[in-house]
């Protein structure tokens, strides 16, 4: 406790900045030989229209290193490294990472542990790094640079000692927490959520863009072809300005907008979706774009695709009510989020199906083996008492 953490130059951690190919070969080459590899990114999703990876750190037996993809194109040498089985990647929320890693460079992660999955497995309830690093050892992580665009060049030393100190603490943090969870007989349950983690690949952006908009389901078909014509315009936009879409116009101000359907520039002021700069850069093209929608045929518009759910028995909300029930008091007793335990989809799954042996239940298809393990045997009991 008490340790302090010295972020003023890239000698706090000791850290080489990689900027050549035969540089990062040589790292991957001597990592190979570690137990341990810590890995974090920094990437510049606030600042530009296509995101990307702006920096890559490692850590590997003693040696920390920070990549710079800006200067360092071709990341072949750190397939084999990311691939190993032999050897444990540890990140610090591996979603975002393992999807980016993919996108850029083509990296698949074998074997990892995800140490913020770990934390909330061990009943933390605040888990960013900052908050796990500062209450297990006492170091007070600086975050000033955490909102910075990492795609601008050059890189002060003080950015690269930043983002060197993010993965100073992962894999003594791994150790720590893989033993506490060893302990409490949930290491298993943590292993498994990492390999799915391991396997998440980056979402196509398929059109048409509403699927994939919140609040586009409560619009009517003309409505939604507004909404789609707008979204369509912010991309292009965005594209061209090379500026991150939400940067553009909001989400908020789209859905107002595509419900008002304001057909000419007064009507869009007074809608009050757009400041008066957005108003001057994009009000006629906004326009033009709720026009288009105004112009097709009925058998024009797009329709919200809903799936009719199949008619369920009147039992099924008595056995979700039950399930819930026993769930939150186990939850309860282990110090868990509920939800880590069972979650409402798959609560409704098992009310569905109600299996009657601990093979059914393994069939249910999110049902997680180590569920079935540990809580199996109790799921199947309680559902044998239900009508």
């Amino acid at each position: 406790m008490g340790q302090e953490k010295n972020r003023e130059s890239c000698a706090a951690p000791p850290c080489q900045l990689i900027e050549k190919a035969d540089e990062l070969a040589a790292f991957a080459r001597q990592a190979r030989a570690a137990q341990m590899l810590a890995v974090d990114l920094e990437a510049d999703s606030m600042f530009h229209y296509r995101e990307k990876v702006c920096l890559l750190q490692m850590a590997a037996n003693g040696t920390t290193v920070v990549v710079d993809p800006l200067k360092v194109t071709d990341f072949a040498p750190l397939h084999p490294l990311f691939a190993d089985e032999g050897i444990l990647k540890v990140f610090h929320g591996a979603d975002y990472d393992v999807r980016s890693l993919y996108r850029d460079f083509g990296i698949s992660v074998n074997h990892l542990f995800d140490t913020q999955l770990a934390s909330m497995y061990l009943g933390e309830t605040e888990t960013s790094l900052e908050a796990v690093v500062n209450r297990r050892f006492g170091v007070a992580l600086d975050k000033k640079y955490q909102k910075k665009d990492w795609s601008r060049r050059p890189l002060p030393p003080e950015m690269v000692a930043y983002a060197a100190a993010d993965v100073q603490y992962l894999i003594r943090l791994a150790r720590d927490l893989m033993g506490e969870l060893e302990a409490k007989g949930r290491l298993t349950w943590v292993q498994e959520g990492c390999r799915l983690l391991s396997q998440v690949r980056p979402q196509e952006n398929n059109l048409p863009m509403f699927l994939k908009f919140r609040g586009a389901g409560r619009l009517t078909p003309r409505q939604l072809a507004a909404l789609e014509e707008l979204l369509l315009l912010r991309d292009a936009i965005a594209r061209q300005k090379d500026r991150p879409l939400f940067k553009i116009m909001n989400n908020a101000d789209l859905l107002k907008m595509a419900m008002s359907l304001p057909t000419d520039l007064a009507r869009l002021k007074e809608c009050q979706a757009l400041s008066a700069k957005q108003l001057d850069m994009y009000g006629q093209s906004v326009v033009a774009a709720v026009n288009r929608a105004l112009q097709l045929s009925n058998d024009q518009l797009p329709r919200y695709p809903r799936q009719r759910s199949p008619r369920l028995s009147p039992r099924i909300p008595r056995r979700v009510k039950q399930l819930r029930a026993w769930r939150d008091e186990t939850a309860a007793g282990l110090a868990l989020d509920p939800a880590l335990l069972l979650n409402k989809s798959l609560i409704r799954e098992i009310a569905v199906h109600k299996p009657k042996s601990l093979e059914e239940l393994a069939r249910i298809p999110q049902m997680h083996r180590w569920q079935v393990e540990a809580f199996g045997p109790q799921i199947v009991t309680l559902i044998g008492t239900m009508p």
